[in-house]
């Protein structure tokens, strides 16, 4: 089983973001990065959003960094940790943006890019960029068939309910053909999107015991519709701690020994998981580093 990682400081929900995040910076970001490319972690993700209306910055704040800029700075400063979007909203934009952008990425990457693709929730950010909430399912179908023509060839030619495009060519070129396309979500439409469309499948808010069901849905759909290529399935396991500090955590947080994760891990993969995204709950950028590397150590290699 392939652990990536959310970064910390780029994306600051109040849902998911620890408290020091807030004074965090580009050097925290990287240096979270760094250690888990260290460590051996497969991939470091990075969320979108453009902007954020006032009533829901409660909740969301307005700090989401650009996810191809930051991945692409990041490139930079790593050398093999795999680049993942999770998840870019493909609907807020032209798709002839978006695959610019990643075929961009996974150049200066050298092959390193990982596209994960949501249908987004915001209607007010979709309003402000005069996007279409009523219609972002299909328009981010539609969006992943352009990007993956993108991908595969330098000249785009495609038609569809919402998207149009004819004769376009994209260049510089990605390493990859094609940059696989993760689909984010829990939901039953995103389930499918994942089936039909999805070189894997990024759960959202999904629990443990729901799992076997979801991923069944998604086997089940993608042999109906013909789908005979193999999808990464993902998981999102409880948030842990890896570490001695006397921290007062609730107990929906793991804790304890590094066996215990490692089972945790485990019965993911015999649900047919390949890859899953690690959440640590941190008192700061050098307890996260910290938790990286130890999971590194005493973790990742029995997985």
């Amino acid at each position: 089983m392939r652990i990536g990682i959310q970064l910390p400081v780029q994306a600051q929900s109040k849902v998911m973001a620890m408290p020091w995040e807030t004074s965090g910076d580009l050097d925290d970001i990287v240096a979270v990065a760094k250690a888990a490319d260290a460590a051996g972690f497969a991939h470091v993700a990075v969320c979108d959003h453009v902007a954020i209306s006032r009533d829901a910055a409660e909740t969301m704040r307005t700090e989401w960094w650009e996810p191809f800029t930051l991945l692409g700075w990041l490139a930079a400063e790593t050398e093999r940790v795999r680049l993942l979007t999770h998840v870019h909203v493909p609907a807020l934009r032209h798709p002839l943006v978006t695959a610019k952008s990643l075929a961009t990425l996974d150049r200066v990457s050298g092959g390193r890019a990982i596209l994960g693709v949501g249908a987004g929730h915001l209607e007010a950010e979709f309003a402000a960029v005069g996007a279409d909430f009523a219609n972002r399912g299909v328009v981010t179908d539609e969006a992943i068939d352009v990007i993956r023509l993108a991908m595969t060839d330098e000249w785009v030619t495609y038609e569809g309910t919402h998207v149009t495009v004819h004769d376009m060519g994209i260049r510089p070129r990605p390493v990859q053909s094609p940059v696989p396309i993760w689909v984010g979500g829990s939901s039953a439409p995103a389930r499918r999107r994942a089936a039909e469309r999805g070189d894997g499948w990024l759960p959202q808010g999904a629990r443990r015991a729901d799992m076997p069901a979801l991923i069944e849905h998604i086997r089940t759909h993608r042999v109906a519709v013909g789908n005979d290529q193999p999808i990464e399935l993902g998981a999102t396991p409880e948030p842990m701690y890896l570490g001695s500090a006397d921290l007062p955590l609730p107990p929906s947080v793991l804790r304890g020994p590094a066996d215990e994760l490692v089972e945790s891990f485990k019965d993911l993969e015999a649900l047919g998981c390949s890859h899953a995204m690690a959440f640590f709950v941190s008192t700061s950028s050098a307890d996260l580093v910290e938790q990286v590397q130890r999971f590194g150590e005493e973790v990742l290699p029995h997985l």
